[in-house]
């Protein structure tokens, strides 16, 4: 499939969408913080899949699935992107609950130039001079928190290695993007049902324990994650990369708006530097990014 050259008004309705949902994400996952976070990703897999299903019934594209069902090297492969997944989504969650919704703008602000560093390191891509420019500055960022915490920022740099990652295997599964999300979850379902079944039994579990909230709650989890990965993987086939690339800003924009305003997180000196490298970074990244569209389309 070729990308799109053209910006459909419904595809930026659904990827908007979808950024939008993604960006609210943080006030569900933080109303969920009393719940372990293998908890609420165990059922963020469970209920997306009757969600994701219904959607592939609806589209009459189930026959691609069950062929990948029967392929040993696509289920490796779908494996390999569930894993993935499951490890971002394990990192976000848990970043949201204790007050670190910070770090998860970072590692989502970060991510589209380490996807550029991967593509140039692993798929032989050329990187034109502001892509280098704006990971050079992107790295000078996290310097300035490295040096501040005394640490690395790790919570911010796993959650872009597992995306960045999950992008790269991702593009490699010769499947529907609606089709790989479900076999991925489908893939994940047997772990996430032991696990949910083993804290109902020792008697932990926060689901069918007489809570109205955490009853409607979780289930929800199977919505707030399925419904935004569609939304965005129908919006996506709309659109130019080019335009896919500024919508992709929205999210971490609106989870550090909600993580100062909302969550009340510390902004402190370091931060203060650091981000506004990542927004300037964002920003000589983009200009790239829209010179070398202009370049292919004269």
């Amino acid at each position: 499939m070729t990308q799109q050259n053209t910006d459909s008004p419904r595809g930026l309705a659904f990827a908007l969408s979808a950024y939008v949902m993604w960006g609210f994400l943080p006030l569900y996952m933080k109303a969920l913080s009393h719940i372990p976070a293998a908890e609420v990703i165990a059922h963020r897999v469970i209920w997306s899949v009757p969600v994701a299903g219904a959607v592939l019934i609806a589209l009459r594209r189930t026959s691609e699935l069950k062929a990948a069902l029967h392929n040993p090297r696509m289920l490796i492969m779908a494996g390999v992107t569930a894993l993935l997944i499951s490890l971002n989504w394990g990192i976000y969650v848990w970043a949201i609950q204790h007050g670190h919704a910070l770090d998860a703008a970072l590692g989502y602000y970060i991510n589209p130039l380490v996807s550029v560093f991967l593509g140039a390191t692993l798929l032989r891509e050329r990187m034109n001079r502001a892509q280098i420019a704006a990971i050079a500055l992107a790295c000078c960022a996290v310097a300035v928190l490295t040096w501040e915490a005394g640490r690395l920022p790790v919570l911010a740099l796993g959650m872009t290695a597992t995306f960045a990652a999950y992008g790269y295997f991702k593009k490699q599964l010769p499947i529907g993007p609606n089709q790989g999300f479900m076999l991925e979850v489908l893939i994940l379902l047997p772990f996430a049902l032991v696990y949910a079944i083993w804290v109902q039994v020792s008697g932990h579990s926060h689901f069918l324990t007489g809570s109205f909230f955490n009853d409607w709650m979780l289930p929800l989890a199977g919505v707030v994650t399925a419904v935004p990965l569609i939304c965005y993987a129908n919006g996506a086939k709309l659109l130019r990369l080019s335009t896919i690339g500024i919508l992709q800003y929205v999210a971490p924009t609106m989870i550090f708006l909600c993580a100062v305003f909302v969550f009340d997180e510390p902004f402190g000196t370091a931060r203060m530097v650091a981000f506004p490298m990542i927004w300037a970074a964002l920003a000589i990244y983009t200009y790239g990014m829209f010179r070398a569209s202009r370049r292919r389309d004269s």
